[in-house]
């Protein structure tokens, strides 16, 4: 086994990872970044539609187990960037109250240890970072700010449209918050009807490769291991410090050395990771002295919605521009809050088709033509029953049951009423369900009491000294928008704690 020393190695160059890294490199110190998969080539493929639905050209191919213990293929992606390659680009800041303790229909959403002010300077640090296009002032939940870095994306001739009337039905559409770069211009995004789940071959969309990783390798400061496994954290004899990560690499294996260890692995693979490092001292799995490593997995409650006519053809390329948030805080026949509806890329024949293949190709692709294409999402609420585990045999099983299904089914109905009142004939709905693995968080809970969460609230673990985890699994609650710009937020306050602290203790 070869040794290798650095100062700080992070595990994972996502939207926790790549943010990270990428602050920490500022700073000079040698950045050691682990990333299981490998660079996503520009291909035609990464347009193609079959190659991406059909053919799960990019996501693993290795199985997951559900509760009952049955396989199944999870969404998720192993390569530079991570999920961030294929993600919408929706970039929203969680609400004020999304901080603060709130009654649901389901239950409670817990209070996080830091509030919205807190957390408001990196979420602009953040929007510059990502290149986030948006205004401010239009939506009902947004708290006060200052403008954007850049002008919202403007809506098609169809989307303004519906947005007339939208606001004719007494609603408030705003403008979706989005990263792109350089739309329009050379070199930058054309606005096309693949961005919602590929991966951009241009390379215009705001994700960790393109904003983070790619810039921070220039630095020369900041190594990249692709096809390269954590396998394990190996801990000191005391059991109190991290003392290396052991990594499957090249056919072999070796244990790198750092001060500092950030896992970033998103919130089911860090779990996991954690789960597989058990020793003498952490039987249970590291940091997991309050037995919640794993637990309160959350995803979003979320439902694809089409609402289609059969003599209106959409000529819409890029669809995913306005949002609607009069439900968010409250839904319009209860104080309960009900979540978000935002309008999604442009629906596929093919990606159609994954759901009942045994419809031919063309009369899905006529259908799609016809159609527009929104997402009904809810707050997932936590449970401790919901958590990642490790089988038998090894293989990482998520138990889970979706938890807020009243406020969900009323927010998908509502949608429902809202797309009928603008004359779509027919809706049609899927949802993932128990098998969701996006958005996913939860975790490994920050909080300021070891007995009731992993983390600290800068994510550093209570129990192990130089291990911070910086992904999705902090969150103690989901909310009800993307989660993308506050993991980025978080990392960025993580970073500057690690700086305050740890880099001015150095030696």
């Amino acid at each position: 086994m070869a040794d290798h020393n650095w100062d700080v190695i992070v595990v994972g160059s996502g939207a926790g990872g790549g943010t990270l890294a990428h602050a920490l490199a500022a700073t000079g110190a040698r950045i050691l970044v682990i990333e299981r998969g490998d660079f996503i080539p520009r291909e035609a493929a990464n347009w193609d539609p079959e190659a991406v639905w059909k053919q799960l050209r990019y996501r693993t191919t290795e199985r997951w187990l559900d509760g009952a213990g049955r396989a199944f293929r999870p969404y998720t992606h192993y390569c530079v960037g991570g999920n961030t390659k294929f993600w919408g680009s929706v970039l929203y800041r969680l609400r004020r109250e999304d901080f603060e303790e709130t009654a649901h229909a389901d239950g409670i959403s817990p209070a996080w240890p830091i509030d919205y002010a807190t957390l408001e300077p990196y979420y602009e640090r953040a929007e510059r970072l990502y290149q986030v296009h948006g205004e401010s002032g239009a939506d009902p939940t947004e708290p006060p700010r200052g403008p954007f870095p850049h002008p919202p994306i403007p809506h098609s001739d169809e989307v303004a449209a519906m947005v007339d009337d939208l606001r004719n039905q007494g609603l408030h559409p705003s403008a979706l918050p989005l990263g792109l770069l350089n739309p329009g211009q050379p070199g930058g995004c054309i606005l096309c009807d693949t961005c919602n789940s590929f991966p951009c071959r241009e390379h215009a969309k705001s994700e960790a490769e393109t904003c983070c990783v790619g810039p921070s390798l220039e630095r020369g400061n900041l190594t990249l291991w692709t096809n390269a496994k954590a396998r394990r954290l190996l801990m000191d004899p005391p059991g109190r410090r991290i003392d290396a990560v052991e990594v499957e690499r090249n056919g072999g294996i070796t244990r790198v050395r750092a001060p500092l260890v950030a896992v970033s692995c998103g919130a089911v693979n860090s779990a996991a990771l954690l789960l597989r490092s058990s020793t003498d001292r952490h039987p249970n799995g590291l940091a997991n002295s309050s037995g919640l490593v794993g637990a309160r997995y959350m995803a979003h409650m979320a439902t694809m919605m089409q609402g289609f006519h059969p003599f209106r053809r959409n000529h819409t390329v890029f669809q995913k521009t306005v949002a609607i948030n009069d439900f968010y805080l409250r839904g319009p026949d209860t104080p309960h809050p009900l979540g978000q509806l935002q309008s999604q890329g442009r629906t596929h024949g093919v990606m159609a088709q994954t759901v009942v293949p045994w419809i031919p190709l063309w009369a899905y692709d006529a259908w799609v033509a016809r159609g527009v294409d929104w997402l009904a999402m809810t707050e997932d609420l936590p449970r401790t029953g919901n958590r990642v585990a490790l089988a038998a045999d090894g293989r990482i099983q998520l138990r889970y049951r979706p938890n807020n299904a009243a406020a969900h089914a009323r927010l998908v109905r509502e949608m429902k009423r809202i797309l009928r009142r603008l004359g779509y004939w027919i809706v049609m709905t899927h949802s993932h369900q128990a098998r969701n693995t996006t958005h996913q968080c939860g975790t490994l809970c920050f909080g300021d009491d070891p007995r009731t969460a992993v983390l600290d609230p800068y994510c550093r673990a209570h129990d192990v000294e130089n291990l911070f985890v910086v992904d999705a699994s902090f969150f103690p609650s989901s909310a009800a928008v993307n989660p993308g710009l506050t993991i980025a937020a978080q990392a960025l306050r993580v970073a500057d704690h690690i700086v305050e602290t740890d880099f001015r203790r150095a030696p």
